[in-house]
């Protein structure tokens, strides 16, 4: 599905601020796999997300994408361009729809992006279509078509983005600690969704979370990153055999120092 090739990025090369934040970076990610992401603050988690999605430019390396048995150079494409086959939703629930538009001209945007080349009307029929997605939220939101999305609360916007991205029928998934900002019942509730979408339409996920219980019960791969590397990779069979502790011991094994983060200690 998607595959990376020696990814290097350094912010402000060649200065006295020069910061190499993702070092040869080379990983292949399966159709359908769910892979957690783990590491402390400042180990390149999200920086490795800006690259796949283009946010910003690398200093070497090569990022190819599959689809109908075809493998895609994407690395010199855009980040717009990468947003047609590549979903993200961010830590801030504000940050996946837009506020000041209604709830079906939202929809809108996620229909007319999930099918490209085909022209849809916003009618009767097309809200009848919406009110069924909604509701599997379960928040009520198929009554609420009319009202702007900002007056909604963190957990319903970032349901809905969820919804939403799924709906576009994204090649890859990338959630960046997307309930990290909810409170325990709508982070539960978003997780659920998140499980759910990603069983019935087969999605390819990766999902960035400070919370280890959710790493190690979620998904069939876990990655472990630390200063810019990918230090861990373990397979389901492996995964559903660990527990906190022995992750914690692995990465001081690997790096032969006492992992400092708290929030890696999480669930």
């Amino acid at each position: 599905m998607i595959r990376l090739e020696n990814l290097s990025l350094i912010f402000a090369p060649g200065t006295a601020d020069e910061n190499e934040a993702l070092k040869n970076i080379t990983l292949t990610v399966k159709s359908g796999e769910f892979i957690t992401i783990i590491g402390s603050n400042g180990a390149g988690k999200t920086t490795l997300y800006n690259a796949i999605a283009g946010t910003y430019p690398l200093h070497s390396g090569r990022i190819f994408i599959s689809g109908n048995g075809v493998e895609r150079d994407i690395t010199r494409d855009p980040e717009y361009r990468r947003a047609r086959y590549i979903g993200r939703i961010f830590q801030n629930p504000l940050l996946g729809t837009a506020g000041r538009m209604s709830l079906e001209d939202n929809m809108m945007i996620s229909r007319r992006k999930g099918y490209r080349g085909l022209k849809i009307s916003l009618n009767g029929k097309t809200r009848e279509r919406f009110r069924a997605e909604l509701s599997a939220l379960g928040m009520g939101l198929e009554n609420r078509l009319g009202d702007n999305v900002e007056l909604f609360s963190g957990g319903q916007r970032q349901a809905l983005a969820l919804l939403m991205t799924v709906m576009s029928r994204p090649s890859l998934l990338l959630l960046d600690e997307h309930t990290a900002a909810l409170d325990p019942r709508n982070a539960e509730l978003v997780m659920r969704l998140t499980l759910r979408f990603a069983r019935e339409y087969r999605l390819t996920v990766m999902m960035i979370t400070h919370n280890m219980k959710d790493a190690l019960e979620t998904g069939n791969r876990l990655l472990m990153m630390d200063g810019g590397e990918i230090i861990l990779d373990i397979g389901a069979e492996e995964k559903a055999r660990l527990s906190t502790a022995d992750i914690i011991q692995r990465f001081k094994d690997i790096k032969n120092r006492e992992l400092s983060s708290d929030e890696m200690l999480l669930g």
